[in-house]
């Protein structure tokens, strides 16, 4: 069946893309820069631990778990309109979170702006995928929005520690409320109201079980991450696995299921979603050790650390620039094949640094991120652009949740085995003199280890900080190593299994409700 070729963006439409990119960018900030919040908060409510661990995970479980429910809502009731929902709920609570006057508060607000976050990620996802019908222009436009969320990663802690010198804990919360005041403005101009015209009800007990199946299981994987295994991180990864099973089997019976299962028959779908799965399990892993590398081995602050993440900004851009030029030539699953290769490399590199290499571990960083940003976004443009347009948002979601799932599962594994390679060497090599009780804490983390070596005496303390940065050190090369394994084992499935894709074509118009009237 022949269709006819699709209509190219405009000026309109390209615009439309830098108010959606805006959210994007504030989501990642938001989750960077109450990290940087955490001392002064903890002094102005004085939270238990076990508060304090709420208020930093709260707002990603809720993302994680509402996600496919807020997807599916978006493609029945309207993208712009939910967005705009979003955005105003997103306003709300961060102001709520900002006044915060005790702890309990701020986990609430936490909890709302991740149910607010879940309603903004895939609502601008799926609304690129109607604005620009044109395929080789939807590549483009998505490579921005991917590359909002690296802007977002990098900007957060710079503007954090900036807003954190000069204004309370609570000002980081605020940057939200002109960004989401400028989408309320512009987006009932720029944006177009888009909702399936066939779509059924949503599906409430598919909902809930969503939720019991995502939430449990994010939770018991990041508990794991937190304090190793355990029966009660053990018991709610079990049960959202049964509530998984559940979900599943219920959507195989509904007329209008929550998610089409049948998305995962295609190849395009199902191994896109693997391959940003596993980059997110390699970011998440890996991102942790690399912040704590430049900080406490090669001993940069803060904000010296944040700039020099700049160079693998840089690099994704590059890499994106060239990864959409060659498309013109090349097969998709070739170039996206490469770029996984490319960050592949740069993971290798990864694993020659030491404690010294500081030039080689920033090469390495920004020849990875050179890699990782063009695959993401063809990977992103593959699982939205193969949903058909009324259900995209759903496919969104079910992009992000993946990725959420990859990312805690990254935490676990990677972070651990990091551990404990860092572990077992300082053990192995803790200088003679050092007190029982410091020697244990000094084998926990990089960060104990050098606060013991400076209660040392100055020989036995550089001893044992060399000992402890070289450890770190070694953890990095073992996790960067393992994750060179997985992204090349994912570029050798992409071209394997995506080889019949051809180069971009124009895409078809959908025939579903598209319009810019509200």
């Amino acid at each position: 069946m022949s269709h006819a070729q699709a209509p190219r963006a405009g000026l309109r439409e390209w615009t439309g893309l830098a108010v959606l990119a805006l959210p994007a960018m504030l989501i990642v900030m938001d989750m960077t820069v109450l990290h940087l919040a955490v001392p002064s908060l903890s002094v102005d409510l004085n939270p238990t631990s076990s508060q304090l661990l709420w208020i930093t995970d709260i707002y990603g479980f809720f993302v994680a778990g509402f996600l496919i429910t807020m997807g599916t809502l978006g493609d029945r009731t309207g993208r712009r309109r939910l967005l705009l929902a979003g955005a105003v709920a997103f306003a709300a609570a961060s102001v709520l979170a900002a006044y915060a006057d005790s702890a309990e508060m701020l986990i609430a607000a936490r909890a709302l702006l991740g149910l607010a976050g879940a309603t903004l990620m895939p609502s601008t996802l799926s609304l690129l995928r109607v604005m620009f019908l044109d395929e080789r222009q939807r590549t483009i436009a998505i490579s921005v929005w991917v590359l909002s969320f690296t802007v977002g990663a990098s900007c957060g802690p710079l503007v954090g520690g900036l807003m954190l010198e000069h204004f309370w804990w609570g000002s980081v919360f605020l940057m939200a409320v002109p960004v989401m005041a400028l989408l309320l403005v512009a987006g009932p101009v720029l944006l177009p109201e888009y909702r399936a015209e066939h779509a059924g009800r949503l599906d409430l007990p598919s909902s809930a079980l969503s939720l019991a199946a995502v939430l449990p299981a994010v939770y018991g994987i990041k508990e794991i991450a937190r304090a190793g295994v355990g029966p009660v991180a053990l018991l709610a990864i079990a049960a959202g696995l049964l509530a998984g099973g559940f979900f599943l089997r219920r959507q195989r019976r509904l007329t209008d299921p929550l998610i089409d299962l049948d998305l995962f028959r295609e190849a395009r779908f199902s191994v896109s979603l693997g391959t940003l799965a596993a980059l997110s399990f390699m970011m998440f892993g890996i991102n942790l050790f690399i912040v704590q590398a430049l900080q406490l081995v090669h001993g940069l602050s803060p904000l010296e650390a944040g700039l020099w993440t700049l160079p693998g900004s840089v690099g994704g851009l590059l890499g994106t620039v060239v990864a959409t030029s060659l498309l013109r030539v090349a097969r998709r699953a070739y170039v996206m094949a490469a770029a996984l290769g490319l960050a592949a490399a740069g993971l290798a590199l990864v694993t020659q640094v030491g404690p010294t290499d500081f030039a080689l571990l920033v090469t390495g960083l920004a020849i990875m991120s050179s890699g990782i940003a063009p695959a993401l976004n063809l990977g992103t443009d593959l699982v939205v652009s193969s949903a058909p347009p009324e259900r995209a948002s759903a496919a969104s979601a079910v992009s992000e949740t993946g990725n959420e799932f990859g990312g805690a599962l990254g935490l676990a594994v990677l972070g651990s085995v990091g551990t404990a390679v860092y572990s077992g060497q300082v053990r192995d090599q803790m200088p003679a003199g050092v007190p029982a009780g410091w020697s244990d804490r000094a084998a926990e983390t990089l960060a104990e280890a050098l606060t013991v070596a400076q209660r040392l005496p100055a020989s036995e303390g550089a001893r044992l900080a060399e000992v402890a940065r070289d450890a770190f050190s070694n953890g990095l090369a073992v996790i960067s190593g393992l994750g060179a394994v997985l992204i090349a084992t994912s570029a050798a499935v992409v071209a394997v299994k995506l080889r019949d894709l051809g180069k971009p074509e124009p895409a078809a118009a959908p025939e579903e409700q598209y319009s810019s009237q509200s």
